[in-house]
């Protein structure tokens, strides 16, 4: 089975083989394609996080030829009252299947310290990452731990959160009899600009 991925990033392709291979949807050849979105690097609410991810999922489909599904995944920051910041990061996958079929999923969310949400509200800088190099020393830590994998001393890592956003995107494609009827990219978009908090 061809899997197209929208992106280039290790940990997110790794992340798709785990969940595809815990599923036991295999065997895979995953297709990385580098894409841009209208979210920019650092989407911020759950409207532009799951926009992104849908972006990633359509653009990558259409690019490679013959491959049965185009996934992609977003980080974002999303607004969830009562935490530090007003804000927590998660993860949301998008898989868009040949015929337009849209399953979304979302992995644990976590708060990122205050200074790095304030720097990019403020647009000091353009994504977390940028802060969480300076906090922490590690170069390219979203293509590695993650700053979940630094902030819990490696109890979680990006990793963990990718493969549980795919995964859970997947249910619906595990379990088709009580999942009857997948929403179509079209209708996702119309039903996330009409979204409110």
């Amino acid at each position: 089975m061809k899997i197209a991925i929208g992106t280039r990033n290790p940990i997110k392709i790794k992340g798709v083989e785990l969940a595809f291979k815990r599923a036991k949807i295999a065997p895979i050849e995953i297709i990385s394609i580098p894409v841009k979105t209208s979210v920019g690097p650092q989407p911020i609410g759950l409207k532009r996080t799951i926009l992104g991810a849908l972006e990633r999922a359509c653009k990558s489909l259409s690019r490679v030829i013959d491959a049965e599904y185009g996934i992609g995944l977003e980080a974002g920051l999303v607004e969830l009252p009562g935490t530090i910041t007003g804000f927590v990061d998660q993860q949301i996958a998008a898989i868009v299947d040949g015929d337009s079929r849209v399953s979304l999923g979302l992995s644990a969310a976590f708060e990122f310290p205050p200074i790095a949400v304030e720097r990019v509200l403020k647009k000091e800088v353009e994504e977390l990452e940028t802060v969480m190099v300076e906090i922490s020393g590690i170069r390219d830590i979203g293509e590695s731990i993650g700053a979940i994998g630094y902030l819990t001393d490696n109890c979680i890592t990006r990793l963990d959160l990718c493969f549980q956003a795919v995964l859970t995107a997947l249910i619906p494609r595990i379990k088709p009899h009580l999942y009857p009827r997948l929403p179509k990219v079209d209708e996702v978009k119309v039903k996330i600009l009409e979204f409110s908090i």
